[in-house]
């Protein structure tokens, strides 16, 4: 399918990462449904923006729903919506635990049944999660086990799913991103955080928007956990 055809959702599509993606995708030619708790209303005819907590269902309901209203099916979903807090494992609290597993979890779950649901009408479609390298090479001095609780289970549901849909002309795959020049990381700490990567620097945000766009274009990849993290992933 040509990409002026194909309709992406994009969860945590507010800032960083996914607001970024929302732009690529677009000049490509792509129409896109944009979801976050915060995004703003658009008046671009390619772009449906839908505001909620993707951790609740009905939010779920709403993007897929608005998006097949508008532009008539659903090609593509990109789960990139994700938390994380940084503490050591005894110190998170019940509150965090619901946070994370909301967005990264439930998050995932509800909005990819339904897109599923709908590529399943047309045959064809492809999910694609935002995950974290640090599910395969956890970093001293950087406390995350809910984050490789979460995202390690999405790498693991991506392969199934693969598997699953494999011959129903559905693909899923993920990024699994080291650390990157984001909203999230204040500029102070750049230098820290690029020494963390064997490749001695952080990573862009193009990196990543690039390696989904590879994936979504590449269609005899599926169940691939695609590590774009400067190496951490290999070792040190």
């Amino acid at each position: 399918m040509n990409t002026s055809n194909k309709v992406a959702v994009v969860t945590g599509a507010s800032q960083g990462i996914g607001a970024e993606l929302v732009k690529a995708l677009l000049e490509r030619g792509y129409r896109v449904v944009a979801t976050a708790r915060g995004i703003q209303p658009s008046d671009n005819p390619k772009l449906v923006t839908v505001a909620g907590d993707i951790g609740d269902p009905d939010t779920a309901r709403r993007v897929i729903t608005e998006g097949v209203a508008r532009f008539g099916r659903i090609d593509t979903l990109v789960n990139n919506a994700g938390i994380f807090v940084a503490k050591p494992f005894t110190s998170y609290t019940a509150e965090d635990y619901a946070a994370v597993t909301g967005v990264n979890l439930a998050g995932f779950f509800t909005i990819t049944q339904l897109a599923i649901g709908e590529m399943e009408k047309h045959g064809s479609g492809h999910i694609v999660s935002v995950t974290t390298s640090l599910t395969d090479h956890a970093i001293e001095g950087v406390p995350s086990v809910l984050a490789s609780l979460t995202k390690g289970g999405l790498n693991a549901a991506t392969k199934s799913l693969a598997i699953e849909y494999a011959k129903r002309g559905i693909r899923a795959n993920a990024v699994s991103p080291g650390i990157i020049k984001s909203p999230m990381h204040a500029p102070d700490t750049h230098a820290a955080l690029g020494a963390l990567h064997p490749v001695g620097r952080m990573g862009e945000m193009s990196d990543i928007v690039d390696a989904i766009l590879f994936l979504d274009n590449a269609p005899f990849v599926t169940g691939e956990i695609l590590h774009v993290d400067g190496g951490q992933s290999a070792g040190h």
